[in-house]
């Protein structure tokens, strides 16, 4: 049975995980999903790159369409992501951005998210995620801020349409950088549905200052799409599991206590060298802090289970 689209209601000790396409670049598409599969993993945070799904090369919907055979036919999920390093400039890495001064290149960048958002609808992918950029040189905060919502409306205007959430990631260093500018955006949006928020559990440790875990309870309500990897307090690394500070089985346990649907994705885009291997220890990691984590919560998860039961036994009642 296919895991890709909506997974349905998780079970209460249930998330789903997937591993980032950026951290397997020496692998062709083709074989990178057949290892995770392989490995048990859930689905696959997919970015659009030139190595794999490329964004920009001639005919995008047959090539799609050819990825939408394998995700069904392996039983993956997915969720899309356009952190691509060069993917529309060959020079500077993530540029064009959604802030740069010439409309020009920010449409290029509004283009390859509107291009990521017909991908996602024809893969069944929940959410397509996305981030800021950099303050420029000489702008304003303002003016930024404003050329951001901007740039974003009529992509979330895209997404709401086909019944895919855009999910902005904040990212240390960019104009939106934390919990609190993913706000500042949603409001100056209109709240509207189809914005969600990519969550990156790394980030969290970096930067925010509450734990990962209080990150995780306080965005709950916004959170569609999940990025997960160590790190360490003030310092923007991507590291393996175990070589940073985060305790994980309390995330973990908030995610799966908020009832969290989506992608719980791998993201080591500076290991690709070491990829398969290290998608197979993280996913062996992931499982035993999972498991930690409901050693914790045994009653919670009951409870949960309970009330699911007798839900589905009084509508049971109701229709009869």
């Amino acid at each position: 049975m296919s895991r890709t689209g909506d997974p349905g209601r998780p079970t209460p000790e249930s998330l789903r995980f997937a591993y980032g396409t950026n951290g397997l670049t020496d692998l062709r598409l083709t074989d990178a999903l057949t290892l995770l599969a392989d490995l048990g993993y859930d689905g696959v945070s997919l970015t659009l790159d030139h190595m794999h799904l490329d964004p920009l090369a001639p005919d995008l919907a047959a090539r799609t369409r050819r990825v939408a055979r394998d995700l069904e036919r392996l039983g993956l999920g997915v969720a899309i992501e356009t952190g691509a390093r060069y993917v529309l400039d060959a020079r500077r890495k993530h540029h064009p951005t959604l802030l740069d001064p010439d409309p020009e290149a920010r449409g290029a960048r509004v283009d390859l998210l509107l291009r990521a958002v017909r991908v996602a609808a024809d893969l069944g992918a929940p959410a397509v995620h996305c981030f800021s950029g950099v303050l420029p040189p000489g702008e304003s905060g303002e003016t930024a801020w404003r050329r951001l919502a901007d740039a974003l409306g009529p992509v979330v205007v895209a997404a709401g349409a086909v019944g895919v959430s855009l999910a902005i990631e904040p990212e240390p260093g960019h104009l939106l950088a934390d919990l609190a500018g993913f706000h500042r955006l949603r409001t100056a949006l209109g709240d509207p549905a189809a914005l969600g928020l990519t969550l990156d559990i790394g980030h969290c440790q970096c930067l925010e200052p509450d734990p990962p875990a209080e990150c995780v309870r306080a965005a709950a309500p916004w959170v569609r799409h999940v990025q997960i990897e160590d790190m360490r307090r003030g310092v923007h690394e991507h590291l393996p599991f175990g070589a940073g500070e985060i305790d994980f089985p309390p995330v973990l346990e908030a995610l799966r206590a908020a009832g969290y649907r989506g992608l719980v994705g791998v993201e080591l885009p500076r290991h690709s060298h070491a990829g398969p291997e290290l998608a197979r220890a993280s996913l062996r990691f992931l499982k035993d802090a999972l498991k930690d984590a409901l050693k914790d919560a045994p009653k919670d998860a009951l409870k949960d289970a309970l009330k699911d039961t007798e839900r589905t036994a009084i509508e049971g009642g109701v229709r009869c």
